[in-house]
């Protein structure tokens, strides 16, 4: 690595899938990039594991609902590149305790007259909300798709001359999304699914300025819910050959020690190649596909970091895809480290999931059919559970009595599971990452316990069919995914951190407080998910800084 000149127009650093999107975006459009990850595969927390034998898990995000809002897929054309969307309809399924069950489907009047079979007059509700909501919703995702200067976000929520009447509406989305449901419904079980996936973003249901992340609900009919045929990790894998494709290099299990820097322009990379040369062949993914066992996913140790050999890789743009506070406070060398990074607001912790190898598929008492197995599973009694989670969270315990979105995906996928057998993941809230007493490795066992006992009371049996688990507690998403606090999310996705303040302000357009180093990933705007809007509005930048020869 090295030689005359840049080795490279742009060095992509970690390969998590947006800054595989970027990367694949700048590539395409003939520049020459090389991406460097830490791990041994590619895809951080969009990526698949054969965990137990003949099982294949997910190690981070599941559920493809985001990225079906944006032109990604097409625009890069990743079904060329072996990515197979498998749709999920119905999208959501809730059941409660004492039997009875909602369906909520793709199609949104088919969901109304399920509603209102159940509960009279809350069909025509969901209709009326499902409009209302709908022009805000959709300018927040054009939003997401757009770097979020004042002017940028001035032309699509104030000067919008069609859709939402913004002074109507300013009162209702400064407001907690747990207050907005009541404008429209009544009953307390259509309610409960709703709120329950708006927490998905984190802020619990009283957090103020909080309703766009139920407000967001409209798109879900349109966008719909999706899975890679394979797992999550397949994303990341087609990503990875349209990289390679237009003549990338990618380097796994070498990690990044620090950005090298001329003045205040950032130049390049120092990295310790701990498994130097491997760059894959268009046709050869054995690099970068994930393969049974740990090591297929694991990142070097810190023995093997600090025996390898150092090496340099020079480009002419550096984009940073990995944790803002790693970028910020660890990889730019002190003098170069802007002022107030490590206020950024990362928590503690957010969720845990545990997930498992079942020898037969889950049966649900409230709806014993196949098709409660297809969708996300919302498993919340009313708002008041989540609320009492987030209680025991803030006072650094695990949840008592912990919400779930539980997720079967070998439903419609048969490759994750041997015939006839399931997987099966559970997402529960809230979980501190630093503990009031105690470690995570003293009570992992009988939290993961906890949630499948609560699991339990909507499908008694299963823990009888569990040959296989992983848990995924803080700590764990921590230590094994790079994720601090083992907040999912990178930071908080609380109003002072979305838009034009996130990671911090002055660099939420993607460009840093230095010349030549960018950012993207789930630290940068819009946040957490598996959406890849942060990569692709990154490469736009990049892109255009590059062609002005600005880097």
């Amino acid at each position: 690595m090295g030689g005359a000149g840049p080795d490279y127009d742009l060095i992509v650093i970690g390969a998590g899938h947006n800054a595989l999107v970027a990367a694949a975006y700048a590539a395409a459009a003939g520049r020459r990039v090389c991406v460097v990850e830490r791990r041994r595969s590619v895809g951080g927390a969009v990526s698949t594991a054969e965990i137990v034998p003949g099982y294949r898990f997910d190690l981070g995000g599941s559920a493809h609902i985001l990225i079906r809002l944006t032109p990604i897929v097409e625009e890069l054309e990743l079904e060329k590149h072996g990515l197979e969307y498998l749709d999920v309809d119905p999208l959501f399924f809730a059941p409660f305790e004492d039997g009875q069950a909602l369906f909520f489907h793709r199609d949104e009047e088919r969901t109304a007259a399920g509603l209102d079979a159940h509960f009279p007059g809350e069909g025509e509700a969901y209709l009326r909300f499902l409009d209302a909501w709908r022009p805000f919703a959709r300018t927040v995702r054009d939003a997401f798709l757009a770097v979020p200067s004042p002017w940028e976000l001035g032309k699509k929520f104030v000067f919008r001359r069609s859709g939402a009447d913004w002074k109507k509406m300013l009162q209702h989305i400064f407001r907690p999304y747990g207050e907005i449901v009541d404008e429209y419904f009544t009953e307390e079980r259509v309610k409960t699914p709703l709120v329950w996936m708006a927490a998905q973003s984190g802020p619990p249901p009283t957090e103020p300025l909080s309703a766009p992340f139920l407000l967001w609900h409209p798109l879900y009919h349109e966008g719909g819910i999706a899975r890679p045929r394979g797992g999550s990790g397949a994303l990341s894998q087609a990503l990875a050959r349209k990289i390679l494709s237009h003549g990338g290099t990618i380097h796994t299990g070498t990690p990044v020690t620090r950005i090298l820097m001329e003045g205040d322009r950032a130049v390049g990379v120092e990295v310790a190649a701990v498994e130097s040369g491997n760059r894959p062949r268009p046709d050869d993914d054995s690099r970068f596909r994930t393969t049974p066992g740990a090591d297929g996913w694991a990142a070097p140790t810190a023995a093997e970091i600090a025996d390898a050999p150092r090496e340099t890789i020079t480009a002419r743009a550096v984009l940073s895809g990995t944790h803002a506070l790693e970028t910020l406070t660890r990889l730019l060398p002190e003098e170069h480290r802007p002022p107030g990074a490590e206020r950024m607001r990362v928590g503690n912790g957010f969720g845990a999931i545990l997930r498992l190898a079942l020898d037969g598929p889950i049966r649900y008492t409230a709806h014993p059919g196949p098709e409660a197995r297809v969708p996300l599973q919302l498993l919340c009694r009313d708002r008041r559970q989540i609320q009492t989670a987030y209680g025991d969270f803030l006072r650094g315990e695990p949840s008592r009595d912990p919400p779930i979105v539980a997720m079967s995906f070998s439903a419609v996928d048969d490759t994750l599971a041997p015939p006839g057998h399931e997987v099966l993941w559970l997402w529960a809230q809230y979980y501190p990452c630093e503990l009031a007493s105690g470690s995570w490795d003293q009570i992992g066992e009988r939290e993961a316990d906890r949630i499948l006992d609560t699991f339990e009371r909507y499908a008694p049996g299963t823990r009888d069919r569990v040959v296989g688990s992983l848990f995924q507690h803080p700590r764990w998403l921590e230590r094994e995914l790079a994720l601090p606090g083992g907040n999912v999310m990178h930071l908080e996705m609380g109003m002072d951190q979305m838009f034009a303040l996130r990671p911090l302000l002055g660099m939420s357009g993607y460009r840093s407080h230095r010349k030549g180093l960018y950012l993207t990933g789930a630290s940068t705007h819009p946040g957490g998910g598996i959406m890849g809007a942060s990569g692709r509005n990154a490469a736009r930048v990049v892109l255009k800084d590059l062609d002005r020869k600005r880097v």
